[in-house]
Order: structure tokens, then sequence, then C-alpha cells
């Protein structure tokens, strides 16, 4: 990103906030469907956000990557287990929040990271520093301690953070862009989805055709609300260093625990308080480490870069010739 210029920073970083400021205050959006259900919501969201992407695939004129994908039948089918997996993500996530569960859902989006970390070690092998190692028992203690607080799992929570850094890993491995991997996955939800809606409606259950023209409307919005959260978060990937989106990321957790507690007033005792507070030291030791990480990949970088650039001096041959010592776990 060293070329990235600063208005092009500015503008990635307004981005990134608006990306994650919807995504945050989309729990004032889903109590506004009702009386519609939370599937009929779920399945007018795959129905709408296909509409929206394909309209803005045709405006910018980029089609290639569907015919590549259609001839690598492995990749069409991790898109489908993406669509599976995020139809899972947003059919609990909507129940949730118009089911007065905000504060919880809120909560699977701060231990994603925690959980993503521990399907690495799981599943890719991937070797862990000691302050990593920390950050995953902070975070399974307070799973305990919540777990003591709500009387049971917060299921909620744990159901919204595997399924999400589910679908992260394998998103990794299929490799489309943001607005492309929607297109490509509301493809295939959208005919069960369609097929949905047309039974409810024959069956005279259909809040889309029974409510106002305005209720109709919104659930049509369903597809701009998806969308254009995804279309931001694009522009802010290709402007802006990894580890300020790994900040901004914490954005959508903090507002929609915020309106859970001040707007939606649900309840927050002591316990719940104490498993948030464990969450949270988590995620400082996760950021703290990676921030130090980060900065220690640049200096080496930057100190390799130096060693090449005074490689044609005389003397240098040898330090140049000299190789790195190799880290763990950088």
């Amino acid at each position: 990103m060293s070329g990235t210029s600063a208005g092009e920073r500015r503008t990635g970083l307004l981005n990134g906030i608006a990306a994650y400021g919807m995504w945050g205050l989309v729990p004032l959006f889903w109590p506004l469907l009702k009386p519609a259900g939370a599937v009929e919501i779920l399945a007018h969201r795959m129905v709408w956000s296909l509409a929206f992407v394909a309209v803005a695939l045709v405006v910018v004129r980029r089609w290639a990557w569907a015919g590549e994908l259609l001839r690598q039948p492995r990749r069409l089918g991790l898109v489908a287990v993406a669509a599976a997996v995020i139809t899972v993500n947003w059919g609990v996530y909507i129940w949730s929040v118009n089911s007065g569960h905000v504060v919880e859902a809120s909560l699977g989006y701060f231990i994603n990271p925690l959980v993503t970390i521990a399907m690495g070690v799981l599943l890719l092998k991937e070797r862990l520093r000691p302050v990593q190692w920390a950050a995953v028992g902070v975070g399974f203690a307070a799973v305990l301690v919540l777990t003591i607080g709500y009387g049971r799992p917060p299921w909620i929570s744990l159901c919204l953070a595997f399924s999400f850094a589910t679908y992260g890993l394998v998103k990794k491995k299929v490799n489309l862009g943001g607005v492309e991997s929607l297109a490509a996955e509301t493809a295939i939800q959208f005919l069960p989805a369609l097929g949905y809606l047309l039974w409810l409606s024959g069956q005279g259950d259909s809040s889309f055709t029974s409510e106002s023209a305005g209720h109709a409307a919104l659930l049509a919005a369903t597809g701009v609300v998806t969308a254009l959260p995804l279309v931001c978060f694009g522009a802010a990937a290709i402007r802006v260093p990894l580890s300020t989106l790994g900040l901004l990321q914490y954005l959508a957790p903090v507002f929609q625990f915020l309106l859970g507690v001040l707007y939606f007033h649900e309840a927050m005792p002591p316990e719940r308080w104490a498993g948030f507070a464990l969450v949270w030291l988590a995620l400082a030791l996760l950021t703290g480490d990676a921030w130090r990480s980060a900065r220690r990949v640049r200096a080496e970088a930057l100190a390799a870069a130096g060693a090449a650039g005074a490689a044609g001096a005389p003397g240098a041959a040898g330090a140049a010739a000299e190789p790195a010592t190799p880290r763990v776990g950088a």
C-alpha cells in the first residue's frame, strides 16, 4: 500500500468505516420488516441481493469470472458450501435480532477472530504465538463464564461465530471478489428462496403481498442492505492496509452491542459483563500481538530492501549473501 496516495487512503478509510458502520447498525433495520418472519426475510434477502448485484455487475461489465467459475467444478462446489454456511449465518442473525438477542448476536462477531484462529490450528495446522494461545484461552474462559451467566451455552453467538469463520475459510479457497462472491452465492440461493416465497404467497401467508407497499419496498431493500456494505468494503480493502481493516472490523460488534444495551434495553447482569470483559481482553491481546507482528514484518522488509540496495556497494556482497534467520509464527 506504500504507493497509495493520502487521498486514496482517506477514501479507503471512509469506505471501511461506512461498511462496518452499516453492518453495525443493521439491527435497526430487521425489526422494521415485521410482521414478516425470519425465514421470509431471509428468502427476500437472497432474492433481492441477487437482483441488486446483477444490476451492479451489468453496469460495470464484470462477467468474465462467471464463465471461469462454471468451468471449475471444485470452486463451484466451494461456492455452494459458502452459500449454505452464510444462509445459516444470515438466518440466525435475523432471528436473533428480531427475538431480542442483539447483545448475544454481537458477541458472536466479537469472538469470531478467536474462532478463526482456533480453526486455523485445528484444520490448517497453523502454529500460534504464545500471546495468541493466551487470547484463545481467555476467550474459552469467557464462553464458560457466559454459559454460567445465561444458564446455557451462548449458542447464538457460537453459531454466528463458527458459521462466519467457516464462511471466511471457504471464501479464501474460492478467491472471488466481494460482489462477485455474493452474486455467485445468491445465484445458488435464488431458486430455493424464490420457491419458498411463491409457496408462502400461495398459502396466503406472504407479508410481501398482504401488507402495505411500504412494507414490500422495505423487503426489497434487503438487497441493498446486504450488498452496499460489501461494495464499500471492497473499496476499502484495496486502499488501506489489512492492519487497519483488522481494527475497523470491531466497529460492527461494538455498534451492535451498544444498540442492544442502550436502544433495545437488553439485560446485562454482572456475569455477562464479566464474560464480555474477558472477550474484550482476548481481543486486546490479539490486536496488540497482530500490530507488533505487522510492525516487525514491515521493519524486516525495509531492512531487506536496504540490504538489497546496498548490495552493489564495495564490500557489501558478503553481507547481502547472509541468509535471514527464519521466524516461527511471524
